[in-house]
């Protein structure tokens, strides 16, 4: 079954240019998929579905501050993220390529169970979360 995809949505392009952050991510190399993910983030401008590599980086990030202790830094990035799932739901980016390559809907779930005000162990279960390895993932 082929999907119709619409400008802004989340597409098997994106999702294959996000192969080499999503296994850093699930490397624990967090800084690095921060990196690789924002250039894909600044290639995209104008492009909604931007929106989910921006989720991406700052989660990334925010565990980045999780592994120092900086919970500071852990939650003023989980805050952002959670602003930018919101805004991916609200101007449908998301399609099921999410849902079936990267276990978004778990993801999701995990971010939002994090409280406003949170302990550094609120981020354990964010830190064992790994994407579906692209390694697996079916042809695209």
């Amino acid at each position: 079954m082929t999907s119709k995809y619409y400008y802004g949505q989340f597409t098997k392009e994106h999702l294959k240019l996000l192969k080499t952050g999503i296994s850093l991510y699930n490397e624990e190399k967090f800084w690095e998929c921060h990196e690789e993910v924002e250039d894909l983030w600044l290639a995209d401008y104008g492009d909604d579905a931007r929106y989910v590599y921006w989720v991406v980086i700052q989660v990334a990030t925010s565990l980045y501050h999780y592994l120092d202790d900086n919970l500071n830094g852990a939650e003023g990035m989980i805050r952002k993220a959670k602003r930018k799932l919101e805004i991916c739901e609200k101007k449908n980016v998301e399609t099921e390529l999410l849902y079936k390559y990267l276990s978004w809907e778990k993801f999701k779930k995990i971010i939002r169970k994090i409280p406003e005000k949170s302990k550094i162990e609120d981020y354990n279960e964010l830190y064992s979360f790994k994407f579906k390895n692209p390694n697996h993932w079916d042809k695209l």
